[in-house]
């Protein structure tokens, strides 16, 4: 049994509040980590977090008539108005959130935490907020890294965190069409453990799986690393229940229709600026009897891209593929380190040459699909000149996958700043979009002396493109969360030059938002805002993310 494994048996327990994860996950950054980082030239500064009682908080702003009507419609011990639940729900978890969080300023907090305990009770909640002026921000796992749970209000405004994890129950499981309803609230582990009691499996695990929730995943148009065999989960959703400021909306009625445009589209990415997802309906798969993973070596990141390309070409996608460049495989995030486990791999200089890109492939399904699929893949790796790695090499990604968010605390605790960025784009413009983007970043951070390292790789392939996936690790500097708003900013700007996609899976929030006119044009931001005059009216739902 692997350690991943584990994890979706168990399920994640309370994270810290000023990073990911519990406490009992946090490990030291290794010896030979830091090793690398002085052979790079980062410097190194410790920096704990405050403690809890010294964050920063602004004063309530929810009236107390307002509160006692919200606790009139969710029970009085569903609404939290105490510092640690404030605080709990405020920001997501990109760098700059933590940053900010760590240093105690948590000035973005809701005034208040509700809980309601089913769609009907959402629907009251909202009713209420859009008659009293109050912004609503919906909150399932607090996972977002692009702004999308720090709403853009007037300042003497209330807000609340609706937060939605008690509508975590599984619904009908229809084995007949493939089909099983999920509450909203459902986190990656408890969905998955739910379903697996009848033998069913999403196939959908995003990094953030420990925490994210179903609602998240649909709100975001969430991609996990079995894309390649499962989908995307916004392929995986055939209905959706949800609640907004003027009424219910129930959408999917079968499999396909041509009963005009796919409403379903509308809330799919709609990070709760139009309504509140409370259900999904779901397409579920029996769970798999194999499932492998391997490793492989390839001469260098373009014969990689190549051979990728050729896969997607020929139908032949793994379920799990990921194809790190020379840097990320020579920093050894292609092999992460994991708790019981060998450490990542590190060459002994920076600027020694890598042997190869890393690239992981995985297969799950019935037996004899998964050794069909495999044994195809190989012939055409193994042709364009790919070697295979030990044994290990597959298991030891698989068994790491979930460690990265882990390495950033850790990273942080030593005033290193490390954070991620993602694109897609279509073959023919994904070498120019991937170098694009690496010198964007690169030159953005280098030219305040920062000592960037960027890395990518590639983790979700379709038959007309695919996504790359950048990890900075720099020096934090004396500004580093105006550093790298000026280096997405330039990275921004570098993607709709090349003609990349500005977000493939974390969505637009607020930090991609100047470049959404830019990929959908002036007329499509227009619709939006039609649609959210129309199923919004007061402007309560997350006002200013998606859409200004």
């Amino acid at each position: 049994m692997t350690s991943t494994d584990e994890v979706r048996r168990a399920g994640p327990t309370e994270p810290v509040w000023w990073g990911w994860g519990p406490a009992s996950e946090h490990e030291p950054l290794p010896d030979e980590a830091r090793g690398l980082l002085a052979r790079l030239g980062i410097p190194v500064r410790p920096t704990a977090p405050v403690p809890l009682a010294q964050v920063r908080l602004p004063p309530a702003r929810l009236p107390a008539a307002a509160r006692d009507a919200l606790a009139a419609i969710v029970g009085s011990g569903h609404v939290h108005t105490h510092d640690e639940a404030r605080i709990r729900h405020c920001r997501g978890r990109s760098t700059t959130d933590l940053l900010r969080l760590r240093a105690g300023d948590a000035s973005a907090a809701p005034d208040a935490v509700v809980l309601p305990a089913d769609h009907d009770e959402v629907l009251a909640v909202l009713r209420l907020a859009s008659r009293e002026r109050i912004a609503v921000v919906p909150f399932g796992g607090g996972t977002s890294v692009v702004g999308g749970l720090e709403p853009a209000r007037p300042a003497e405004q209330p807000v609340v965190a609706l937060d939605l994890a008690r509508l975590d129950v599984l619904g009908r499981v229809d084995r007949e069409s493939g089909t099983a309803e999920l509450g909203a609230g459902l986190r990656g582990p408890r969905a998955a453990a739910l379903l697996a009691e009848h033998g069913l499996t999403l196939g959908h695990i995003p990094q953030s799986w420990e925490y994210a929730t179903i609602g998240g995943f649909a709100a975001t148009r969430s991609s996990g690393q079995a894309s390649g065999g499962y989908g995307r989960f916004d392929d995986l959703v055939v209905g959706l229940r949800v609640a907004t400021p003027v009424g219910s909306w129930e959408l999917g009625r079968a499999p396909a229709s041509a009963a005009g445009p796919d409403l379903r589209e509308l809330m799919l990415g709609s990070e709760g600026a139009f309504g509140v997802i409370t259900q999904v309906v779901a397409r579920v798969r029996p769970l798999p009897a194999r499932q492998i993973f391997e490793g492989w070596s390839v001469p260098d990141f373009a014969t990689g891209t190549r051979l990728l390309r050729t896969l997607a070409a020929a139908d032949l996608r793994p379920t799990v593929c990921r194809l790190s460049d020379e840097t990320e495989t020579l920093g050894g995030l292609a092999r992460p380190p994991h708790p019981g486990g060998p450490a990542a791999e590190t060459k002994t200089a920076p600027d020694a040459a890598p042997d190869g890109c890393h690239l992981v492939t995985g297969y799950e399904g019935a037996e004899s699909t998964v050794e069909r699929r495999a044994a195809e893949v190989a012939g055409v790796l193994l042709a364009g000149g790919a070697r295979r790695l030990d044994a290990a090499a597959g298991p030891d990604w698989e068994r790491g996958r979930f460690r990265a968010p882990y390495l950033r605390d850790a990273l942080l605790d030593l005033g290193i700043f490390a954070e991620t960025l993602e694109t897609a784009g279509f073959w023919a413009t994904l070498p120019a979009l991937y170098v694009g983007v690496r010198d964007a970043l690169a030159g953005s951070l280098g030219a305040v002396g920062l000592s960037p390292v960027v890395m990518c790789h590639i983790s979700h392939l379709y038959e007309t493109g695919a996504s790359l996936y950048f990890t900075v690790v720099c020096a934090q500097g004396e500004d580093p969360i105006g550093s790298w708003r000026a280096a997405k900013a330039a990275a921004g700007d570098a993607i709709v030059a090349a003609g990349g996609t500005i977000t493939h899976h974390h969505a637009v929030g607020t930090e991609h938002r100047p470049w959404l006119g830019a990929e959908i044009g002036d007329l499509g931001v227009d619709v939006l805002h039609a649609v959210k005059r129309t199923l919004d009216p007061a402007g309560i739902l997350n006002p200013g993310i998606l859409i200004g």
